[in-house]
């Protein structure tokens, strides 16, 4: 429903970090993109500091032709993405290729599992 020109698109390499839970933009790509801190939460880094940073509202992020809605921390110098992007996603780490890649098993679109509490 929104005009397509008022959209904000932001694209650029990402650092895959599968030991990072959420996915990160620096300030300067939350600026571009206009987008609102809707709250504060703490980011714990591998060093074991702590910091107070801001998250933003959804943002769609588009990897290999699938799409998912995420808030993301605000910190750093560049993108990174997280497990829960590449879960929802449904992309595997090819480390001796550096690439995402399809889940095997569900190569045509993402498939996520869940827990069904109490089937019928």
């Amino acid at each position: 429903m929104l005009n397509p020109n008022l959209l904000r698109v932001y694209e650029a390499e990402a650092l895959i970090d599968t030991g990072a839970v959420r996915t990160a933009i620096p300030v300067e790509v939350c600026e571009h993109l206009g987008l609102r801190i809707r709250s504060q939460e703490i980011a714990k880094y591998a060093d074991g500091r702590q910091e107070t940073v801001g998250l933003t509202g959804p943002i769609i992020i588009e990897i290999e032709g699938r799409e998912t809605i995420e808030a993301a921390m605000v910190l750093g110098d560049m993108v990174l993405t997280g497990k829960t992007v590449l879960e929802t996603l449904d992309l595997l780490v090819d480390c001796k290729n550096q690439r995402l890649i399809p889940n095997p098993e569900n190569p045509e679109r993402p498939c996520i599992e869940s827990l069904i509490l109490n089937p019928a």
